[in-house]
């Protein structure tokens, strides 16, 4: 059965209207990750002399031990943006006389073929050939290979249940995240080394190879787990059975908003709702990890904001950028019906500088965790926050109104180029520029406090001149609305 499925996917593919336009994708990919292979493997071939050249008074293998749990905990982060649920490939089948267990053997197989599955070993196993076996033998070589192909199979099946989980519960999401927050805290802090623990456990393991076995023990439970919640929920009517909760997408604090909370409420549902759209936004989510990048202890003493401000508005901002840069093509399957009812365009705008208000809230919320590092960081977050809400959702907005590209919002955001155009291709160019641009001279001519001060009054002066702006806007949607209902009625 599974050679069956495996070729309605190839004839599907060759029998699809767009088929021309999908071959040079997956041309174009193909070639990607084979440069992306190709390199890994010569980090692999070269990682002892890497190690030598960049920590000289490190052992080799201590150092190459410690980076393995360390690899796969940046893989998973990874394969969450980036690694799609192969979910839809089974959906014309869910309504046939077809077996559950074979529709969910289907799915797992065709999950193993994933890149992040190989990269692990194109950079791994050289090492495991050349340095392990020389220096502990084969027996220990082989078990180190075996691990780490257990630890990618293991990323590959936890990712997916992840995120299948995050499909039926929000709430689970930000669990998700406060707890990989507490984890990088941790790690920032030297209170949790990730790196000694993988130290401490493959030296064990290199000492006692049969310990590798519990490697693809855990890999096969995570499997069972995957596959049995597969089993459970692979039918739409299972996922809503049983009592009837309140819905987590009814917002009453929206209601004091009238017709605008309401259409924001709306566009929150169908976030939450459409694989495209809660991709991206989980996206957005994962980069409130930039400021254990940027925000250095030797920058903060100096006082160097500016070497920081490029975190604090992206992260304050992100849901703006990653999400805006395809407004208003989230609603382009519902544009001619949107244009035809009685809403005002002045209201429809409105409810979006209401959305990227408080999407743009609930990150500088989040990311305030940061001020247990430095008071200083919260200067620069709410500065970048004020920006954000009071002149970056003005930018999106503006370069919005030139997008005429239609969003499938059943595809993924990964690898999916559908909606990218010269106009969201060119917006992220001014709104993270013009934070600089304010900052420098006046940084330059004054001290850094000028200003993070500086960019908090020019977002504030945005804030309070919103109507103006609203109704620039709408002057703005209403010269291209025909052009913009016209691009979104073009599906290819």
């Amino acid at each position: 059965m599974l050679l069956t499925f495996l070729s309605h996917q190839w004839t599907a593919f060759w029998r699809s209207r767009n088929k021309g336009s999908h071959i040079a994708v997956q041309v174009i990919m193909g070639l990607l990750i084979m440069y992306i292979l190709a390199c890994a493997f010569l980090v692999g071939i070269g990682m002892d002399a890497i190690i030598t050249q960049l920590l000289p008074d490190k052992e080799v293998i201590m150092v190459f031990n410690g980076l393995i749990l360390y690899f796969f905990a940046v893989d998973f982060l990874m394969r969450l943006q980036l690694q799609e649920l192969p979910t839809l490939a089974v959906v014309p089948y869910l309504h046939l006389n077809i077996p559950k267990n074979q529709l969910v053997n289907f799915l797992n197989v065709s999950a193993l073929f994933s890149p992040f599955n190989l990269i692990p070993i194109f950079i791994f196993f050289p090492f495991c050939v050349l340095e392990i076996a020389d220096s502990y033998g084969s027996a220990a070589s082989t078990m180190y290979m075996v691990s780490i192909f257990s630890l990618a199979i293991f990323n590959n099946y936890l990712v997916l249940y992840v995120k299948r989980l995050s499909t039926t519960s929000t709430a689970f999401v930000f669990a998700g995240l406060l707890l990989l927050l507490s984890m990088a805290a941790l790690e920032y802090y030297k209170v949790f080394s990730i790196a000694e623990l993988s130290n401490q456990v493959f030296y064990l393991l290199a000492q006692r190879p049969l310990i590798g076995l519990l490697f693809p023990l855990i890999s096969l439970v995570i499997f069972m787990v995957n596959a049995n919640y597969l089993k459970k929920n692979l039918y739409i009517e299972e996922l809503s059975t049983g009592e009837k909760l309140k819905s987590a997408t009814d917002y009453p604090f929206l209601d004091r908003f009238g017709e605008v909370g309401t259409l924001a409420a709306m566009e929150i549902k169908l976030i939450l709702r459409n694989k495209r759209s809660k991709s991206t936004v989980f996206k957005g989510l994962l980069f409130v990890f930039y400021g254990f990048l940027f925000y250095r202890a030797e920058l903060l003493e100096k006082e160097q904001f500016g070497m920081m401000l490029f975190a604090g508005v992206f992260m304050t901002g992100n849901m703006i950028l990653l999400y805006g840069q395809f407004m208003f093509g989230w609603q382009s399957a519902e544009f001619d019906g949107l244009m035809a009812n009685k809403t005002s365009i002045k209201t429809f705008i409105k409810s979006k500088f209401l959305l990227f208000t408080l999407s743009s809230t609930v990150l500088t919320i989040i990311v305030s965790l940061y001020g247990l590092i430095s008071w200083k960081i919260l200067l620069i977050q709410f500065a970048a926050y004020f920006y954000s809400i009071g002149i970056a959702t003005v930018l999106v907005l503006y370069f919005a109104t030139r997008n005429y590209k239609h969003i499938d919002l059943s595809k993924g955001s990964s690898f999916n180029w559908q909606g990218v155009g010269a106009a969201s291709m060119l917006m992220s160019l001014p709104v993270l520029l013009i934070p600089f641009l304010i900052y420098l001279p006046l940084a330059h001519f004054g001290n850094p406090y000028h200003g993070l001060t500086g960019i908090a009054i020019f977002g504030i002066a945005g804030l309070l001149t919103r109507n103006f702006w609203v109704d620039f806007l709408v002057r703005e949607f209403n010269k291209r609305k025909y052009k913009l209902a016209e691009g979104f009625r073009e599906r290819s």
